[in-house]
């Protein structure tokens, strides 16, 4: 593990200054601690801080301190603490972090590292010639099973080789990172058995809805077979029993009792004819139910003429990729073109009430915040994918 210090006094920018939209995210943040525990919000914001400026500055720990009230030497513990906070320039396309806790060195994580220092600089915190790349060592990454792993930014690489790593770095280094698959590079699926699945290889027994499924293939097939699932094999015990008087008079089977006349007329009598309308008097009750609930619901919907609705404009020549957002699928799309929301300039300055208003008009109950709607739109706006990319270290999905 490689001792944590800030960078160099001329590396280090004048100042810092969250955005205005990530000034309004950190504010919402700060606001979720209770009163007197505000400072617990150092780590989100730090965080924030790195990914608007690629890594964590001195006036950046500083002014996040002064924001919280804290004392900068507190703030500084915990930048210098965890290594998920980069203390001086990294590689803007990848910085790569090599996991060397035990179970990666016994896989190799040495290895890993030399081709860092070949491929990259000899040392760690170093970028290379051109700037685009740098590498450190790391505590665990936590995917002791698929060791040894290396972390670009917020994506895992895992079961690597050297050859598999070199490969991984040339990709980023000419700026094709994001289209490297993530997780596991030797073909197995996430952490399972590398020869394939040797248990729970049908989740019918965890999950209903998969019991289900299932349930309806196995009734297909029979059905398709020329069986139900209600067919059973016959039994020596379902087989009827013979008249034979011995066979009889083993069993002891008593002599059948003669049914009564009031029985007999009764068993003769026709069945009652199916009434129609009183089977269908539950019917209006459902209908007048279903219709409340859809009433209740379209009238939970913000008005389209609130002025916190947010400003629509006429459809431009060019049109954004709004589903580049993630918590955008084609569906929520349209409805946000309905509403003249075309360019991701539009969402990148929505306000708490527009937010709020498409948030209640879209029955999303908060997702808008959590998927930071704002953020992403901003990224995209500014930078396209690339830009996403070093926000969020991995590609819009």
């Amino acid at each position: 593990m490689s001792v944590r210090r800030l960078a160099d006094v001329s590396e280090q920018p004048p100042s810092f200054a969250f955005s205005r939209v990530n000034r309004d995210w950190a504010q919402q943040t700060i606001e979720k601690y209770p009163r007197g525990r505000e400072q617990s919000a150092v780590i989100p914001l730090m965080m924030r801080a790195q990914d608007q400026e690629g890594w964590l500055t001195k006036p950046a720990i500083e002014a996040i301190a002064d924001m919280l009230g804290m004392p900068y030497i507190r703030a500084l513990e915990v930048a210098t603490f965890y290594t998920q906070f980069q203390l001086k320039p990294v590689g803007r396309r990848a910085h790569v972090q090599v996991c060397g806790t035990t179970p990666c060195m016994l896989r190799g994580a040495e290895a890993l590292m030399d081709v860092c220092r070949k491929r990259i600089h000899p040392e760690q915190f170093h970028t290379n010639d051109r700037g685009m790349l740098s590498w450190e060592e790391v505590e665990c990454l936590g995917a002791c099973v698929n060791a040894p792993m290396v972390m670009i930014f917020k994506d895992t690489y895992e079961d690597l080789t050297p050859e598999r790593l070199e490969e991984i770095i040339d990709e980023f280094a000419i700026g094709k990172g994001p289209a490297v698959p993530v997780g596991p590079q030797n073909g197995r699926t996430v952490s399972e058995p590398q020869a394939g699945l040797t248990a729970l290889k049908s989740e019918k027994a965890i999950l209903k809805a998969t019991r289900e499924r299932e349930m309806r293939v196995e009734a297909r097939e029979e059905r398709a077979a020329g069986t139900t699932a209600g067919d059973v094999p016959p039994s020596n015990a379902a087989k009827p029993k013979t008249d034979a008087a011995e066979t009889n008079a083993a069993l002891k089977s008593p002599s059948p009792v003669k049914a009564s006349p009031e029985s007999e007329k009764a068993a003769s009598a026709p069945a009652p004819a199916f009434d129609a309308v009183a089977a269908n008097q539950s019917e209006p009750a459902v209908e007048g139910v279903a219709k409340q609930r859809k009433s209740r619901t379209s009238a939970e919907k913000p008005s389209l003429d609130d002025p916190k609705r947010p400003a629509g404009i006429e459809k431009p020549a060019s049109v954004d990729d709004l589903k580049l957002i993630s918590g955008v699928g084609p569906k929520i799309e349209g409805i946000l073109h309905s509403l003249g929301i075309y360019t991701f300039a539009q969402i990148a300055v929505w306000e708490d009430d527009h937010r709020g208003w498409v948030d209640s008009y879209l029955n999303f109950k908060g997702r808008i915040d959590r998927d930071d709607w704002v953020k992403q739109a901003d990224a995209l706006h500014r930078g396209g994918v690339e830009e996403y990319f070093r926000i969020f270290g991995k590609k819009p999905v």
